[in-house]
């Protein structure tokens, strides 16, 4: 099939591509802490670039694998009112040995799946019978093809198994929100420890504590990390905002922007973690690239078409999603861990905030690097210790001040989701509100 596309859009196209997925999903639904439904599906879709004579873009995509004939034809009437492409189609390449596929995940019985949720959710019930749970227990197997006419071909396998339970409970006008989440290409059939740390949770929100508003140190976990910093430094760093002069570090390689504890590095070759390919959806050789290298910019991430605008190589990020063209994106996010555990960051904080979760942090100025967000999920920190949960609360600030001085590292570093890797940060100055 691949091959008759190619062939026929040899008449009006210069270049052309065609990119194939196929992919068997199983999601198995909680809600209020009962198993909601189980839905397998099943999808492929094919997706046509080409590059017409003239030398402009054309795209179509289809799930219907049939109508070869239509599909070539969109995609050259599309080109007509395309971009001009700066680039050639990605030639044959040699790539890494990924390893992002186990067979195991497919065999998982459903049984199995829904085992998993309900030990999580009868464990954190009998911890506390008036919490209410949702969430999911989900597995992938997807295939993946891209070929084109300059002779670039690749074909790989990813497996995907994720679990990710949230906790609520209403008491009046007090709402408590606990959670856990982890995803990995292998089955994840022991749930003990995203027990362990919505346990963990409950446990110091037993208390609640007064927060005095006013700036002051603040830790955030990974998971608060991800909620509060991560959007303004992927978007900083992607290389289409930089082309459009959007980005506040677009023209700062070579200096040091951040503080020198910090490392940030995208590395799809990480094994069996949900982010990883051996190749971008452009059929681009993938490898671990460094955006911050103690704390000084070194790089930006590119597909083919935003690295030949800049004059530059593609970094392999060309990532397609919802049937959309390829844009620059991160592949696995990492932040590298520090030295520091919790106990010696909390250690000579008079009063300070831990947050686990920020809520609408991303709704600022995501590009300036501003962040503002209620506290879902925070504890005060009193005398170095966590004395309970606080309410009503907001954090705010700027990514840019708070990352050019962060006061220690940790060393706990997790991964939030299938593609970001992050250690706990702790700032000495933060803008803390209450009410």
């Amino acid at each position: 099939m691949i091959e008759e596309i190619l062939a026929r859009t040899q008449k009006a196209a210069r270049e052309a591509e065609v990119f194939t997925t196929t992919m068997q999903e199983t999601p198995a639904q909680f809600e209020a802490n009962r198993l909601k439904g189980i839905q397998s599906k099943q999808s492929t879709s094919v997706a046509l670039r080409i590059i017409n004579k003239k030398g402009q873009l054309g795209y179509a995509t289809s799930s219907n694998l049939e109508d070869i004939t239509g599909l070539v034809e969109n995609a050259v009437a599309t080109a007509e009112f395309g971009a001009k492409a700066e680039f050639d189609f990605s030639p044959r390449q040699r790539f890494p040995r990924v390893e992002i596929y186990d067979p195991a995940v497919a065999n998982v019985k459903l049984a199995e799946m829904t085992g998993v949720a309900e030990k999580i959710i009868a464990a954190v019930t009998r911890h506390s019978p008036n919490v209410l749970c949702e969430g999911s227990v989900n597995k992938i197997v997807a295939e993946v093809n891209i070929v084109n006419t300059r002779g670039g071909r690749a074909h790989y396998k990813k497996s995907v198994f994720g679990i990710g339970i949230e906790g609520q409970r209403i008491q009046g006008t007090d709402m408590l929100f606990v959670g856990d989440s982890a995803s990995s290409c292998h089955p994840i059939l022991d749930p003990k420890e995203i027990i362990k740390n919505i346990i963990e949770q409950l446990e110091l929100a037993k208390n609640t504590a007064v927060l005095r508003g006013k700036p002051m140190p603040v830790i955030f976990t990974p998971e608060g990390v991800a909620s509060a910093l991560v959007a303004p430094l992927m978007a900083a760093f992607n290389g289409k905002t930089v082309l459009e002069g959007a980005s506040p570090i677009g023209k700062r390689i070579g200096e040091m922007v951040f503080d020198k504890q910090l490392t940030v590095y995208d590395d799809p070759t990480i094994a069996f973690r949900p982010g990883s390919q051996p190749c971008d959806d452009e059929g681009v050789l993938c490898r671990r690239q460094t955006m911050i290298a103690a704390g000084v910019v070194n790089g930006f991430l590119y597909d083919l078409q935003t690295a030949a605008k800049a004059q530059t190589k593609s970094t392999g990020n060309g990532n397609r999603g919802g049937g959309s063209m390829p844009t620059p994106s991160w592949h696995a996010f990492v932040l590298a861990p520090g030295k520091s555990s919790q106990p010696q960051m909390l250690k000579g904080i008079k009063e300070g905030l831990l947050v686990e979760q920020l809520m609408g942090a991303g709704q600022g100025n995501v590009l300036g690097g501003d962040f503002s967000g209620n506290v879902l999920l925070g504890y005060k920190i009193e005398n170095g210790q966590i004395t309970g949960r606080v309410k009503d609360t907001m954090v705010s600030g700027n990514i840019y001040t708070l990352l050019k001085n962060i006061a220690a590292v940790g060393s706990d570093t997790k991964w939030v989701g299938g593609s970001l890797a992050t250690p706990s940060l702790c700032f000495n100055d933060v803008s803390v509100s209450t009410r």
